[in-house]
């Protein structure tokens, strides 16, 4: 079956994914005339929208030239965040249509935002069908460009469930990723190691032990989960049940031991059957290696696709080593909710950008808090400077902030690449939770009226090292103990679970551990003042965020911890 399916998925998406391919090529050879043309595309298809009337956009498309056009765009539409667009999201939500495009959206995607209402993301069946369709023709080619063989055997995909639940008007809202894989080519989907309902199983441990008991039976040659926080949990999964997934193997089964709810049980348990001999190979993996790793159940891995940038790398070094040696480890590219920016092509961590699918803004940023900063185009970028990317895309976001530092790195033909950096300040995620400053005060203060322990201070600060947050606190009672402290942590745990979908996601999937607690002399903050400004600060100018991911800060916190 290996050689042929080979052979078929090769020559077909050689074929949708080359034309694709040889698309963005072109775009990419004159990006700021592609880029202002998508411009054009976007408001011309708008303009007869709700928002496209409230911000002139057939006045901004009788612009003489180019850089009128921008000007009157950047002077109708300010830049966005989701918060500012919420209430025409809730329009098309209740069933309305052309609010913020014509027709209505086809599908939401879900993801935190600043408040514990989650952010709804509009999917357009244009938006769908060109940067979640054609494009993922170009990313499938390209596997296959870095690597001949890697649709030999079988894929391992994680992904989320392509229906959560519904909008009031009975639109779908669901994880894009699901979609995506979904709605992939038949002779692809035909690849994947496990059916689709293994992303309903509600139960983490059991949603993994799944997917690595079907996984590991079988030659998986490609593996893709933007997060490789989920490649330690898997593994985890295989150190812990091994010897059950033996089992299973050898009868056809799947263990009674994990919690599967009996639908999804009933339709995985008519995929499988007893295999001895891929049992028999296992249990000579562990006779031979005791702890067996993916370079040994996977030999022929031909890719490993995650995230590589930010604060995910800290997870690289957990998994360095496990996987076969001449396996390419490809960064998934600077992807989001919001937004797919690009496509990852080489060995680089630099996101190919889709000028021909989205108007991309540039702040550098030194300029983020500027009142008026200047607004660069995709040709203005300059290598190895650092930007926070604004989107106007075809599915409603409209100078949307994406919240990012991304640095510039190579060219695609003559349009810059990037790659992230990391949140801007007061966004922290340790592995894709985006906890806001806010959402963490709120949850101390929440904390505060569940235990009747009051705050003089506090702070938090991600600890990439642990995939886990430190919690500082000075308490108004110097009498406070640490187990009351880690109770009090346990109260901003839940506050935090409850305000953001995401950060519960990540602890319920052991992704995110528990939070350390600490306790701050008197006077912390003021003695921490004290030693910035003798440091040099400016006293009338210092001030201090409460959640951050700063090494320097982190460590004059844990000085000042009360031993």
């Amino acid at each position: 079956m290996g050689l042929p399916n080979m052979l078929l998925a090769n020559f077909l998406l050689g074929v949708a994914g080359g034309i694709q391919y040889r698309k963005l090529v072109k775009a990419s050879k004159n990006p700021r005339a592609t880029s202002v043309n998508t411009l054009r595309e976007i408001l011309d298809y708008a303009k007869d929208t709700t928002y496209g009337r409230e911000h002139n956009f057939r006045e901004i498309l009788d612009a003489e030239d180019d850089d009128e056009l921008l000007m009157r765009y950047r002077e109708n539409v300010r830049r966005n965040d989701y918060e500012d667009l919420r209430q025409y999201v809730e329009w098309h939500k209740q069933g309305h249509k052309d609010i913020l495009f014509p027709g209505k959206p086809v599908l939401y995607a879900t993801t935190s935002g600043s408040t514990a209402e989650p952010k709804w993301i509009p999917i357009t069946e244009r938006y769908l069908k060109t940067v979640y369709g054609s494009m993922t023709k170009v990313w499938l080619f390209n596997f296959i460009k870095n690597r001949p063989k890697v649709f030999s055997g079988k894929i391992l995909s994680i992904v989320g469930k392509v229906v959560e639940g519904y909008a009031p008007d009975g639109t779908v809202y669901g994880s894009v990723s699901g979609v995506t894989q979904r709605d992939c080519p038949g002779f692809v989907k035909a690849l994947y190691s496990n059916p689709q309902c293994v992303y309903s199983i509600e139960d983490y441990n059991a949603r993994y032990y799944v997917l690595m008991r079907m996984g590991i039976e079988q030659n998986v040659t490609l593996i893709v989960t933007a997060n490789p926080s989920t490649i330690v949990e898997m593994q985890n999964n295989v150190n812990e049940f091994y010897d059950e997934y033996v089992k299973d193997i050898m009868n056809g089964t799947i263990s009674n031991k994990v919690k599967i709810e009996p639908k999804i049980r009933e339709e995985l348990e008519a995929c499988i059957k007893p295999n001895p001999r891929r049992a028999a190979e296992l249990r000579e993996l562990k006779r031979k290696y005791g702890r067996v790793l993916p370079k040994h159940y996977w030999p022929d891995l031909q890719i490993l696709n995650t995230w590589k940038c930010g604060n995910t790398r800290v997870f690289l070094d957990k998994f360095k080593d496990s996987f076969p040696e001449n396996m390419l480890h490809q960064e998934f590219g600077y992807f989001s909710s919001e937004c797919r920016f690009g496509l990852v092509l080489d060995d680089t961590l630099n996101t190919v950008l889709f000028p021909h699918y989205h108007f991309y803004e540039f702040v550098k940023e030194e300029d983020l808090e500027k009142y008026n900063p200047r607004y660069y185009l995709i040709d203005e970028l300059e290598k190895g400077q650092k930007y926070c990317p604004f989107v106007t895309t075809f599915a409603g976001l409209y100078r949307y902030d994406m919240h990012d530092i991304v640095e510039v790195g190579d060219n695609f033909q003559n349009a810059p690449t990037v790659h992230m950096i990391q949140k801007v300040n007061g966004i922290v995620t340790i592995t894709g939770e985006k906890l806001y400053e806010r959402q963490f005060i709120d949850a101390v203060h929440d904390a505060e009226k569940v235990t009747g322990l009051m705050t003089k201070f506090f702070i938090g600060f991600a600890n990439l090292e642990k995939a886990a947050y430190d919690f500082f606190y000075e308490f108004q009672d110097p009498e406070v103990t640490q187990i009351q402290a880690e109770a009090f942590t346990v109260a901003v745990d839940v506050a935090l679970k409850n305000s953001n979908m995401e950060y519960k996601a990540k602890r319920d999937s052991l992704r995110l551990k528990d939070a350390t607690t600490y306790r701050l002399i008197k006077d912390s903050f003021e003695t921490f003042k004290a030693q910035c400004i003798a440091e040099g600060a400016r006293d009338g100018q210092f001030k201090l965020m409460l959640l951050l991911q700063d090494e320097k800060r982190h460590q004059k916190f844990l000085d000042l911890v009360r031993r």
